[in-house]
């Protein structure tokens, strides 16, 4: 029997996370089954619950395919040689959801806002979006952190309160660009610098 190389399995399971992120855009987190996805998929049930046991599991993947560049991406923030404010690294975090959700395959965060919904009741999923959010919650405390240091925030603020404000910001950007379609990382930022009355921030 041929060896199952692990590329073939990442792409087989990239196939199941697509197939399920369709089912889940068209029909809502509720509707779509185990049975939806494995119709979509084209695949067999013991292929798909081969990579998935549940469909958490791969609301979960989805996440992680969804977030699996910000590390990266705050990486390239942190590393800018300019006085660095938390507005910049928020038009930067802001730029990045929409250039993931223009990607093929749909709008993962048509997806991210029914899960934030279902994590109120279901704790699997629950702890899925903690975990996530947390890491992400993390990345804009260093960049707190770093604008104290920076001198663009004052050195005597909390930074993890910081990082809760401008995390804060990010599921209203989601919501205000799905549901109203008229907010843009530029303007959504440059109205923030506006009522803190701070420079209208460049790209980072």
């Amino acid at each position: 029997m041929p060896k199952v190389t692990e590329e073939h399995r990442a792409n087989r399971r990239r196939e199941i996370v697509l197939a399920a992120r369709e089912c889940v855009m068209d029909q809502g987190f509720h509707k779509t089954t185990m049975a939806d996805v494995i119709r979509v998929s084209g695949l067999s049930a013991g292929a798909v619950y081969g990579y998935f046991k549940s469909k958490e599991e791969i609301v979960a993947a989805i996440a992680d395919d969804a977030l699996g560049t910000i590390d990266q991406l705050f990486e390239g923030i942190l590393a800018t040689e300019e006085p660095l404010t938390p507005v910049a690294a928020l038009r930067a975090t802001l730029e990045h959801i929409v250039g993931i959700a223009d990607q093929p395959g749909g709008d993962v965060t048509r997806v991210a806002i029914q899960a934030w919904a279902e994590a109120l009741h279901n704790e699997t999923i629950m702890g899925t979006a903690c975990s996530k959010y947390r890491l992400l919650r993390g990345h804009f405390e260093a960049v707190a952190e770093r604008a104290q240091a920076d001198g663009t925030v004052d050195p005597d603020a909390d930074p993890k309160l910081i990082a809760q404000v401008l995390f804060g910001m990010v599921p209203g950007f989601v919501l205000q660009r799905l549901l109203l379609g008229d907010v843009t990382p530029e303007g959504y930022t440059s109205g923030l610098a506006a009522l803190l009355n701070s420079p209208v921030p460049k790209p980072v």
